[in-house]
């Protein structure tokens, strides 16, 4: 059975679950390292960085709208590409198996991104932490989840105003 991706529901799956991520992320450091808000600003400018440059990256970690809004365009815009790949990844798993194929990706991307992409960005070695390793994998979970709601409502929303 062909089972085509809902791309609008993967688009925002993307947002909302980079949205639950980074609330966990910061909850998981206002608890655990007793760093807010330097470690924020900190990964803020390391996610800057790759569109501003390096320049952005000496200290101190402190507050900047410009890095703050680059960063958080940086966060959603990787956040959508990986909602997008995990939707279709999942697309025929029920829901359960797609969480934890979802928890899998997240671990994946945690590679790829904390090594692969540090190839090109080393900054981002000083985030490889279980932290980061645990957000990563609330991400894929949260967008697995996510996914499957928001697919079975669309498509339930496109049935009753008759736009099948």
């Amino acid at each position: 059975m062909r089972v085509p991706v809902n791309w609008s529901a993967a688009a925002y799956t993307g947002i909302i679950a980079g949205i639950i991520a980074t609330v966990v992320q910061i909850a998981l450091w206002s608890v655990f390292a007793d760093a807010l808000p330097a470690i924020l600003f900190r990964d803020a400018r390391f996610a800057a960085a790759i569109v501003m440059g390096r320049k952005v990256l000496p200290p101190p970690a402190s507050f900047d709208w410009t890095v703050m809004l680059v960063a958080t365009m940086v966060h959603f815009a990787l956040s959508v590409a990986y909602g997008l790949a995990l939707s279709a990844l999942i697309r025929r798993l029920r829901t359960l198996p797609s969480m934890l194929a979802g928890a899998a990706f997240g671990l994946c991307l945690y590679g790829v991104n904390m090594y692969g992409f540090t190839a090109v960005f080393p900054w981002f070695e000083a985030t490889r932490d279980w932290i980061t390793v645990a957000t990563h994998a609330v991400f894929g979970v949260a967008a697995a989840g996510v996914y499957k709601m928001l697919s079975r409502r669309f498509v339930r929303v496109r049935r009753e105003t008759g736009n099948v």
